[in-house]
């Protein structure tokens, strides 16, 4: 009886009876180039907003995505020609002001990217997109709300790095542990204590010794590849700043 009674109500349901917000996805896609920590933006085509600088993203669809990830991955393609990288959702935000067609959803994702490997396809749907420093990014009246996803996307990969591995996905496959932790620094915005840091990454076999070096400065120096299928591994304690360093 209740079965029959739950299948008649949702046979007459009419999900246009009510408002629906504008639901997107937006992505804090970064990558390190020139010693700098840089995120890639796109220049808006269309209004609102045309002409400004903006996060990657766009719209759910209904019909073609199975879940938000889905979406992610969709425009992600659609907007710039990547190829499936490594997402991971931030935050959802919503608000009645952050988009002047209406009440507003976004779920926010980020992404780390090789930058060597980065390889643009130019489609029609393919918007101008430029790789610009974190701080340039800042400077930049960005469309919508997208200063402040940025700095929300920033914060949680400033905060994985100190406890993940996430940061070698920056890196070749093979590279020394200096290379390592400059890439660490720049993402962190800190200096790392070196001998604190080696131990770091081989006490938790989060790098494998190769039979291979390079030469850095007047010596070889040992070359290392990442030991584990995931990016997302998680160190036993959070990386920790040197004393005279740590950020007020």
């Amino acid at each position: 009886m209740t079965l029959n009674a739950e299948q008649e109500f949702l046979s007459s349901y009419n999900k246009k009876d009510f408002d629906a917000p504008l639901f997107t996805v937006d992505m804090a896609i970064f990558s390190v180039d020139a010693g700098q920590l840089q995120v890639l933006l796109i220049k808006r085509s269309n209004f609102p907003q045309k002409d400004k600088w903006a996060l990657p993203g766009g719209f759910v669809d209904l019909t073609q995505d199975a879940d938000l990830m889905a979406s992610a991955h969709r425009k992600l393609v659609e907007k710039t020609g990547l190829q499936s990288p490594h997402l991971e959702q931030v935050a959802t935000v919503g608000n009645a002001t952050r988009d002047p067609r209406g009440w507003a959803v976004t779920a926010l994702y980020f992404a780390l990217i090789d930058f060597k490997e980065f390889q643009q396809v130019a489609t029609e749907q393919t918007e101008h997109s430029e790789w610009v420093s974190i701080s340039e990014a800042k400077k930049r009246d960005l469309a919508f709300d997208h200063l402040q996803l940025l700095e929300m996307a920033i914060d949680r990969l400033s905060r994985k790095a100190r406890y993940t591995a996430l940061p070698v996905s920056l890196m070749p496959k093979l590279f020394t542990l200096t290379e390592l932790q400059q890439i660490y620094e720049i993402i962190l915005g800190q200096s790392l204590e070196k001998k604190s840091f080696r131990r770091r990454m081989i006490e938790a076999g989060a790098v494998e010794e190769t039979n291979q070096s390079k030469i850095a400065g007047k010596r070889p120096a040992q070359l290392y590849k990442y030991a584990f299928e995931s990016y997302d591994f998680h160190f036993p304690r959070i990386l920790e700043y040197p004393r005279d360093l740590n950020p007020s």
